[in-house]
């Protein structure tokens, strides 16, 4: 039997540094995982090649170029670490990035999609940033912020609480059986 396929949104935030953990919780529930970068999670935080090496399918960080494999349909996506502008782009229906493109059209598939944001203090009391993720969960997205899930950290600490990045929790809200 074929595992499932994750489509895996990675957002340009310190987390990402440690993509690979989550990554490797994937594949251990039975995921395939096919990871999608924004253009800042790219540039600032992956190691492309070597994330490669990790699954054997590279991190596709545009739209489909000539020659380029299509990414399977995917059975669910986890998005983390989400950011504040990913999160409020989204919400609103912006799609000027390959991601935002994808989770727009993943969202009106209808496909599960888990969303586990990494943000402070001061931007998770924006009131845009709140109105957003009900937007979210309104279209039956699984967003995994406040009491159970993320707990924003106070601004210019987010690398203190890098160990304890809830990454399990996106993996319990979409199972793979």
């Amino acid at each position: 039997m074929s595992s499932k396929v994750l489509y895996l949104m990675i957002c340009g935030a310190g987390p990402a540094l440690h993509i690979e953990v989550m990554i490797t919780l994937a594949i251990d529930a039975g995921w395939t995982v096919h990871r999608v970068a924004t253009p800042a999670a790219a540039q600032h935080f992956l190691d492309l090649d070597a994330l490669e090496k990790l699954t054997g399918n590279a991190v596709r960080t545009g739209h489909q170029g000539p020659g380029q494999p299509a990414l399977p349909p995917a059975d669910a996506v986890i998005v983390a670490p989400a950011t504040y502008n990913t999160i409020n782009k989204w919400a609103a229906g912006i799609a000027d990035t390959y991601v935002l493109t994808q989770l727009a059209e993943l969202t009106g598939l209808g496909v599960r999609i888990a969303v586990l944001p990494f943000v402070n203090t001061a931007l998770a009391a924006n009131r845009v940033f709140l109105r957003s993720v009900d937007e979210l969960r309104q279209s039956g997205i699984t967003v995994l912020f406040g009491e159970g899930g993320f707990v924003p950290h106070p601004p210019r600490h987010g690398g203190k609480i890098m160990d304890t990045y809830p990454w399990h929790l996106t993996l319990e809200a979409i199972p793979a059986t």
